[in-house]
C-alpha cells in the first residue's frame, strides 16, 4: 500500500507546483545576509541569544551566508520587542509546573531587489519547571532563545507569501 500511496503523493506535490517556504524565502533573501541586533533596554542579556536563534535559524533553514553589510543581498534589524512568561499549568497545591515564553521580535528587512519592509513577529515556547520553584537563569534563556527562533519561522513565512504575491504579479 505504501508503494502506492507514496509516488502518487510525490507525484501530486510536483505536479501541483509545491515549493517549500524556506526554498521560497530563500529566493527572497538571497544568498548572503547580514543580521543586526540592537541592543534592548528590556532584557540586553538575551540580545546575544536573539542573535545567535535568528542567525541559526538562517543558516540551518536557508543554507545562508551571514556575511558582513557591504556585502549582503538582504539586510535584517531585529530588535526585542518584548519577553513574557505566563503560567500554563498548576498542579493539585496551584504551584505553576508549566510556563509559556513569549518573544515578540520587531525585524525591519532591506531586500536587494530595494524593498524595505518592517514586521512584527512573535514565538513561543513551553517549558516546564519543579513545583513550588522559580525560572531558572539557564530555563529562562533555553526558552527565549526557543521562542526567538519560532519568531524567525514566522517571519519566514510572511517573507515567502511575499514572494509569492510578487511573482504572480
Amino acid at each position: 500500500m505504501r508503494l502506492i500511496i507514496l509516488p502518487v503523493l510525490l507525484f501530486f506535490l510536483v505536479g501541483c507546483g509545491y515549493k517549500p517556504t524556506a526554498q521560497l524565502a530563500k529566493s527572497i533573501l538571497g544568498e548572503r545576509v547580514y543580521v543586526y541586533v540592537a541592543m534592548s533596554r528590556i532584557d540586553p542579556q538575551n540580545t546575544v541569544l536573539i542573535k545567535d536563534a535568528v542567525q541559526a535559524a538562517l543558516v540551518n533553514k536557508f543554507n545562508s551566508k551571514i556575511v558582513e553589510r557591504a556585502a549582503a543581498d538582504t539586510v535584517l534589524n531585529v530588535s526585542l520587542a518584548s519577553v513574557e512568561f505566563k503560567p500554563l499549568v498548576y498542579d493539585a497545591n496551584g504551584y505553576v509546573i508549566s510556563y509559556r515564553a513569549i518573544a515578540k521580535l520587531k525585524i525591519d528587512y532591506a531586500l536587494n531587489s530595494g524593498e524595505n519592509g518592517t514586521v512584527m513577529t512573535s514565538g513561543e515556547y513551553d517549558f516546564p519547571i519543579e513545583a513550588d520553584s522559580i525560572i531558572s537563569d539557564t530555563r529562562r534563556f533555553e526558552a527565549i532563545r526557543y521562542a526567538s527562533g519560532d519568531a524567525v519561522d514566522e517571519f519566514t513565512a510572511i517573507i515567502a507569501i511575499k514572494g509569492l504575491q510578487q511573482k504572480q504579479k
